[in-house]
């Protein structure tokens, strides 16, 4: 019986062990600085029937040392003060004449079951050792001390880090009897109330006539922003280059998008660096996106006479295809009768996707590039244009031109966009004087 009482231990720790490795860990800082506990408490224990002794009552003390947030060491005190004898109606081995008392102590090992979701539950698996006295010989081997094993399983209540309340049951197994070897068991319930040496609990304050609280310092009450939606502790919140309050209350741009109009530049780059006007994606109305210019095309986002051509296709292709449907043609057409006219203008196709729930990054951008190509092969296939003249590229879902909240706004981020580069524009060249250059020309398809 010993032995199997020790398997039944082991199976329990090993149980502990694989449940604990696979909850999260609390953090570490309290049970480093206040790692000490004490508990009171009380309970009942529950004998087997052909026990000496009847069920009784206990008061309880244990002191728990916190090695980590997920294991502790805990000895136990337990004091039966009033044990009643139990009288048998059948000729039994052995009675006691009078009632007695016990004391009972040992240390257990407890796994802690926490999650850092929810620190105040703490549920926990326990298993130690004991030895139980007797005020009397309570078993015929002269058994005043008990071997005790016990395994259970428990719960606290963290009302703060110092206070909690908790509930124990344990499955106790007594053995050795003096020379005798028993088996007796007994449940015990329990429930206390535990203190935490060392911890502190948070000081709860208020401010009293210092007005609204605007805890970053933007600018923005910190009421104001828990409406908004922005980060009352981080002056910045979308990280865009301007505070929250400068985007509410001087610009009016958005303080969760960096990038309000979609045209490729932050809030902060367009009013600190380009001087652009950050509600407006094509600032001097040239035809060509703030940000494009910038990036893309090294012209002054700010002039509208040094904008490329740009012409705008919602081509649909079918799923997972780049193959341009013959309905597309005579739109591409246009296209190489402006590069016809001009030589020595070059031009750069981008492709463009929208973002689904499941869109995934490389997988569009490798879609859009050979989407771009395939507009390319046709201007060089079809319309006899030089391939050195053209350069495809893909973008995916990174430069969408409306938030893809709506069938209508991704239908928007569909598109295929071309910037045809006049020969006056490229590098090192200049204008004939006098000469007027058509500086933009667009054309918008919407293809349902």
């Amino acid at each position: 019986m010993a032995r199997s009482m020790v398997r039944i231990v082991s199976a329990v720790l090993m149980m502990a062990v694989l449940l604990g490795v696979r909850s999260a860990e609390a953090g570490a800082d309290l049970f480093e600085e206040a790692p000490w506990t004490l508990s009171l408490g009380g309970g009942h224990v529950v004998r087997e029937g052909d026990e000496p002794v009847k069920d009784s009552q206990f008061l309880s003390l244990k002191v728990g040392y916190d090695v980590s947030p997920r294991w502790t060491f805990e000895w136990d005190l337990m004091l039966m003060p009033y044990l009643r004898n139990r009288e048998f109606n059948y000729e039994k081995e052995f009675m006691l004449d009078d009632n007695t008392w016990g004391l009972r102590t040992g240390v257990d090992v407890l796994l802690h079951l926490r999650t850092t979701k929810n620190l105040r539950f703490d549920p926990f698996l326990s298993a130690g050792v004991g030895f139980a006295l007797y005020g009397e010989e309570v078993g015929p081997g002269g058994g005043s001390v008990q071997l005790s094993l016990p395994v259970g399983a428990g719960l606290f209540y963290h009302f703060n880090d110092e206070w909690a309340i908790r509930a124990d049951y344990r499955h106790e197994f007594h053995g050795i009897e003096g020379s005798r070897i028993a088996s007796e068991h007994h449940s015990i319930l329990g429930v206390g109330v535990t203190y935490r040496f060392g911890a502190t609990v948070p000081a709860a304050y208020t401010v009293a006539g210092a007005g609204d609280l605007d805890s970053d310092g933007d600018g923005l009450f910190d009421w104001e922003e828990n409406q908004l939606g922005t980060d009352p502790f981080n002056p910045d919140t979308d990280g865009d280059g301007l505070t929250d309050y400068e985007e509410v209350r001087v610009h009016k741009t958005d303080p969760l998008n960096p990038d309000t109009d979609y045209d490729g530049l932050t809030d902060g780059a367009e009013v600190n660096v380009y001087r652009t006007d950050p509600l407006n994606p094509d600032t001097d109305g040239g035809g060509v996106a703030d940000g494009h210019e910038v990036i893309e095309d090294g012209t002054n986002p700010l002039d509208p006479s040094d904008d490329l051509q740009l012409f705008t296709l919602n081509i649909e292709f079918d799923y997972d295809k780049a193959v341009l449907r013959p309905q597309y043609f005579d739109q591409l057409d246009v296209i190489v009768k402006v590069l016809e006219r001009d030589p020595e203008a070059t031009a750069r196709v981008e492709g463009h996707a929208d973002k689904r729930a499941k869109s995934k990054h490389d997988y569009n951008m490798r879609l859009s590039e050979r989407r771009a190509r395939a507009v390319v092969d046709y201007l060089v296939d079809v319309g006899g244009i030089a391939r050195s003249r053209l350069t495809p590229v893909g973008y995916g879902f990174t430069r969408p031109v409306a938030p893809n909240d709506s069938e209508a706004n991704m239908q928007k981020n569909r598109r295929t966009e071309i910037y045809i580069r006049s020969s006056h524009q490229q590098p090192g060249a200049a204008p004939a004087a006098g000469e007027v250059i058509d500086v933009q020309e667009e054309v918008i398809l919407d293809i349902k």
